[in-house]
């Protein structure tokens, strides 16, 4: 037989097959990745992500396809985005380090599985019934980053002892700000020292916020776990470090690219540990059945360093309690 009529006669076989047989032939199962930030400054986050989904043995491209969708710090989107992800059908909705996402896809579905990242009690948000056995179709990760405030407040305090008042810096559209709040005037009561809360949604509010605090004298500044505040890392760490502003982050990888001090969960290993739960369900599993991972070694980090740019000497006590030391 040639080769062409060879060819020929294979097309024809394949045009025949029946229907169903082609519907068998398996297809690429879909991510659905929500955040309600952007995607700028996130690269290494997201290959935390894709470092998890590849342990379980899933490669973006090759055996898994991910839909993102940003609402660019504009809450009101979620809703929609959610719902469209819901329409495409994904088999799983990702929510790393976003609790407005979280709260949005588990608004939006039922029955597709969800995987958060968040840094508070999933089960008084709301997203789960409790944390050994979720229950329903939402799972994932708790960084308890901001029951944290007073042992950041404790540090910065430890750091500069006479200080006369703190300011804290949070977000009005993150879910936690409430609580954060609360829980940074008890701190600053509890040590006899004053604090006032400044708000910020954007950049420019950043800016106008520093320009306040700096303008009213505040000793230094407690920064809160928003996902905003993490992408806009970079801006938080010049203003404070062009104003002499010492600042404690939730975040390690806000000292790893200059910034004074941390105390918390690293966000990285959130992130990673939302693609291998993520990865899991691609392989069936129940999220009902994951137990909702919770943080349970927290780092201090300090970047002596900046330390020394900002004139601060930092105390031997200080430095002896750090996990680690970026000299």
């Amino acid at each position: 037989m040639k080769r062409r009529e060879f060819i020929t006669l294979l097309g024809g076989a394949a045009a025949a097959m029946p229907i169903t047989v082609r519907a068998q032939q398996p297809t690429m199962p879909v991510v659905g990745f929500l955040n309600h930030g952007s995607p700028e400054r996130m690269g290494s986050f997201l290959a935390a992500f894709r470092s998890g989904l590849s342990e379980g043995g899933f490669v973006e491209g090759r055996n898994v396809a991910i839909e993102f969708r940003w609402a660019q710090f504009d809450n009101d989107r979620l809703s929609e985005l959610a719902a469209d992800l819901v329409r495409r059908r994904v088999s799983v909705i990702a929510t790393p380090v976003s609790t407005p996402a979280a709260l949005a896809a588990k608004a939006a579905t039922g029955t597709i599985p969800i995987v958060f990242g968040i840094g508070t009690d999933p089960v008084q948000t709301g997203l789960v019934a409790s944390l050994n056995r979720p229950g329903g179709n939402v799972t994932g990760v708790s960084a308890v980053n901001v029951e944290l405030t007073a042992k950041r407040l404790g540090l910065l305090h430890e750091l500069i002892p006479r200080a006369d008042g703190f300011a804290a810096l949070v977000s009005p559209n993150d879910p936690n700000a409430e609580a954060f709040t609360s829980d940074a005037q008890s701190a600053a009561a509890a040590i006899g020292r004053g604090i006032e809360i400044f708000s910020a949604s954007s950049h420019q509010d950043i800016d106008i916020a520093f320009a306040s605090l700096v303008r009213r004298k505040l000793s230094a500044l407690i920064v809160s776990p928003n996902a905003m505040f993490l992408a806009r890392r970079v801006q938080l760490i010049g203003l404070s470090l062009r104003h002499a502003v010492p600042t404690i982050y939730p975040w390690r990888e806000a000292i790893e690219i200059g910034g004074l001090m941390s105390y918390g969960s690293s966000f990285t290993e959130i992130f990673r540990q939302v693609g291998i739960y993520t990865s899991r369900i691609l392989k069936g599993e129940d999220p009902a059945d994951f137990p909702v991972l919770r943080a349970s070694k927290f780092e201090f980090v300090i970047n002596l360093q900046t330390a020394k740019t900002l004139g601060i000497e930092m105390p031997p006590t200080l430095l002896a309690s750090a996990d680690e030391v970026i000299e």
